[in-house]
């Protein structure tokens, strides 16, 4: 069933791209914030108990609902699972800015590629150049990948239904709202946000990782996984990424990371990566790793459904 629903909500998601944003993320941050305003009194343990209630609530309404539509149809608890799987992940959420930016560079529009670039990261794009807007891009899309695709689908299929995949977007919308506050009593409040995400997202972190591995360059991949991911610094959602971003660019063979300007200032970055320097050729190149570590999941879901058809 699992593997009918990522099929499915492939397919959706190709006719009729999801509006994330505004579907998905803007109300998940709204509530999160009326919960912060209600509970947030400058303790972690207040963070904890609206963390459990929010996130812990919206995962049981999932699997009630599940349960409650398995029990009356199974197709019926089927649908549920694509509905959920299609609000909760797609490509779609990152590859317009994606393939915005490599068409601009492919017609020599640096300019143009550089305003995408900036409305995707959100921060200053002025001055760089067309490799280091190449190399931002391919960052962006493999962590995307992960935060998008493959993060949800492991949960997805680790849990009952779809627990899992609600699990996940929840608990990466919660720690991204609470996470990024400056003053004390808000970043207490938000601690256990980020804590919990990244206990959630330290196994499917390195499954995309070794995914990446393993339909690319395996040795550069593996090398660069083990020696440089700890060197990238976290995000706001305070998980090491730097493990996809390291295997990827040992993957592609190409660099990642060093020291960006932006906005005037220097942006101190660890280089990670082996081989060449990012052009529009390693963007393309991007997507064909993230496609094929696609199909290697869908190929080992097919085995798995084999396996469990012929067993005892």
């Amino acid at each position: 069933m699992n593997l009918f629903s990522l099929v499915a909500v492939l397919l959706l998601e190709q006719i009729r791209p999801l509006p994330y944003r505004s579907v998905v993320h803007e109300p998940l941050a709204r509530f999160a914030r009326f919960l912060e305003g209600y509970f947030n009194a400058g303790e972690r343990s207040y963070g904890l108990i609206a963390w459990v209630i929010s996130v812990g609530g919206l995962v049981l309404v999932a699997g009630g609902v599940y349960a409650a539509l398995n029990a009356l149809n199974p197709l019926l608890a089927w649908l549920w699972n694509v509905l959920v799987l299609y609000l909760t992940m797609g490509f779609r959420q990152f590859s317009h800015y994606y393939t915005d930016i490599q068409l601009a560079l492919r017609m020599e529009d640096v300019p143009h590629a550089r305003q995408l670039l900036s409305e995707w990261r959100g921060r200053p794009a002025d001055d760089l150049s067309s490799s280091t807007i190449a190399r931002l891009a391919i960052e962006e899309a493999l962590s995307a990948s992960h935060r998008h695709v493959f993060g949800v689908l492991v949960c997805f299929f680790l849990l009952p239904g779809p627990c899992g995949a609600v699990l996940y977007r929840a608990a990466a919308v919660f720690a991204d709202t609470w996470g990024r506050r400056n003053d004390d009593a808000a970043e207490r409040f938000g601690k256990f946000s980020q804590q919990a995400f990244a206990v959630i997202d330290w196994l499917p972190l390195r499954i995309t990782a070794a995914g990446f591995a393993i339909v690319g360059n395996f040795e550069d991949a593996v090398y660069c996984w083990r020696n440089q991911a700890d060197k990238w610094p976290d995000d706001q959602l305070g998980s090491g990424i730097g493990i996809v971003l390291a295997s990827g660019a040992g993957a592609l063979g190409v660099r990642l990371g060093m020291p960006v300007v932006e906005a005037g200032e220097i942006s101190d970055r660890a280089e990670i990566g082996t081989g060449d320097e990012a052009d529009v050729d390693f963007m393309q190149s991007a997507v064909g790793l993230v496609w094929r570590a696609l199909m290697l999941w869908l190929l080992l879901l097919l085995l798995l459904g084999f396996a469990s058809m012929v067993g005892p």
